[in-house]
């Protein structure tokens, strides 16, 4: 079967990376644009569904998993900031607080399974960081392609209290579900993911 990974994301491909099979990765072609009229919950998974969408239509026969990642805080949604002065503004936000991740999957199956949509929800709280802390952290360039301007396996891991959820999920990939699915196609590999998930927390995470 012919397995496609559709991002631009390293961290995702680093993810999917970790079940030891073979994989494409083929950037999708599709504009995020955040709506007021439509939940979190329901616009992660339709950019999953977009991305998966529009590599599928030139990749028929094939297995395609896409992925989307958005922050909630207070209601409010939260995707990549535009530059500098709006990741401050959303580090500064987000200080102290309790947000929630929601990270989707969609997985169209081009070789006759059912595919897979789902979307995993992580709560992540802050630690109460300083503005010289902010500035301190954007300049370790890795804000501006992250959803809520921080990364949480690389230095923003240290503007966290604690994680409630699957680790992997907030990174930017569920793995569990997608190596679950692969699974049921009949598809093996050597990763026993369940006693990753059981070994793993964010704070011994150095890189995949």
């Amino acid at each position: 079967m012919r397995l496609i990974l559709a991002s631009s994301s390293p961290r995702r491909r680093e993810i999917l990376g970790l079940l030891g099979i073979e994989f494409e990765v083929v950037e999708p072609q599709f504009d995020e644009t955040l709506t007021a009229d439509r939940s979190a919950r329901d616009e992660v998974l339709e950019f999953a569904l977009g991305k998966a969408q529009s590599v599928a239509r030139e990749k028929p026969e094939s297995i395609v998993i896409a992925s989307d990642t958005l922050i909630l805080l207070n209601g409010i949604k939260i995707g990549k900031p535009e530059d500098a002065v709006d990741a401050k503004r959303i580090l500064r936000a987000l200080a102290g607080k309790t947000h929630r991740i929601f990270t989707s999957v969609a997985l169209l199956d081009g070789t006759g399974g059912p595919g897979l949509r789902i979307v995993e929800e992580v709560s992540v709280t802050m630690r109460a960081f300083t503005d010289a802390e902010i500035e301190r952290y954007l300049s370790f360039n890795e804000s501006l392609d992250k959803a809520g301007a921080y990364s949480i396996q690389g230095e923003g891991r240290a503007l966290i209290e604690a994680i409630e959820g699957d680790y992997l999920a907030a990174v930017g990939l569920p793995l569990k579900p997608i190596a679950e699915y692969l699974g049921s196609r009949g598809i093996s590999f050597p990763l026993n993911v369940e006693k990753l998930d059981a070994e793993k927390s964010f704070r011994n995470w150095g890189e995949f």
